[in-house]
């Protein structure tokens, strides 16, 4: 038998506010696209590289968290911005996804679709290195690359002036029970204004490279990766955040007894937002 109607008028009345929201959301996101359509002929957005905007969408995943309040969970709000993020930047710009799923593949798909949603294509690969040589043929497509990876020195790909680089370093939100936990790098070509630049990484060839030095390095910024095989030379990819300094890092390896034999900045990105596990909240 049918279910039957509601009764209560209160229940009645609160089903029709809830309609009246999703028809009143849905109506706000066609607008959205309307002045996304504005925009497009504004920028003429035509230029080489991702229409990504990673200052501006870090900056709008701050204000989300800082205004979240109530029963809806954090994990679903992320969510929906992402994808609407992805979704609108997509119309402005078709591009593809590319993910390395050599270690985790679940993980990353996982990473990919939460923040990507599934409009965006996604194209699989077996190896850092062929996300980056995929971004690098494309012309404004992403590339996904687990930021602990060190099967090979994939980031010395990034050394050359037009190499796409690090955009940015996914979850954003960073908590010990984000459900796309996985630690991601997105590689791609941006304008230059667009990057933001609160993190550096650089890549670094080091002579002498062992545990003192990277002993020296923790304490001033992150040692991302370093290859598995990494001998005595080793390539070494290092996260500098704000507060710290490549020259701090290249003086403290010298300390340590190593010498830089060459070094290059492959990227930057924002300082991720941290919700502690008691849920206080820190940048």
């Amino acid at each position: 038998m049918p279910d039957k109607l509601p009764t209560d008028p209160s229940l009645v009345a609160l089903r029709a506010e809830i309609d009246h929201i999703d028809e009143t959301m849905h109506g706000l996101l066609m607008q959205r696209g309307e002045i996304i359509d504005r925009l497009i002929s504004v920028k003429k957005t035509q230029e080489v590289g991702s229409a990504f905007r990673p200052a501006r969408e870090a900056e709008m995943m701050r204000r989300l968290v800082d205004r979240h309040h109530g029963i809806l969970p954090l994990d679903t709000a992320e969510g929906i911005w992402r994808v609407i993020i992805s979704a609108f930047t997509y119309v402005q710009m078709p591009f593809s996804l590319h993910a390395d799923l050599t270690d985790d593949s679940a993980a990353m798909r996982d990473s990919a679709r939460f923040h990507f949603g599934f409009t965006v294509p996604f194209v699989a690969h077996m190896g850092a290195a062929g996300v980056v040589a995929a971004v690098s043929e494309s012309r404004g497509d992403l590339g996904l690359v687990h930021a602990q990876s060190g099967d090979s020195a994939w980031w010395t790909a990034l050394e050359f002036d037009s190499a796409p680089k690090i955009i940015a370093r996914l979850p954003f939100i960073d908590r010990d029970d984000h459900p796309a936990a996985l630690p991601v790098f997105v590689i791609s070509r941006i304008a230059a204004d667009a990057m933001v630049s609160e993190v550096a990484v650089w890549s670094l060839r080091v002579e002498g490279w062992g545990s003192k030095a990277a002993k020296a390095v923790s304490q001033l910024a992150e040692v991302i990766a370093v290859p598995d095989d990494a001998s005595d030379d080793a390539a070494v990819l290092i996260s500098v955040p704000q507060g710290s300094s490549y020259e701090k890092v290249a003086e403290a390896i010298v300390n340590a007894g190593g010498s830089i034999r060459s070094s290059a900045l492959v990227g930057s990105h924002a300082t991720r937002y941290t919700l502690p596990a008691a849920g206080a909240r820190t940048v």
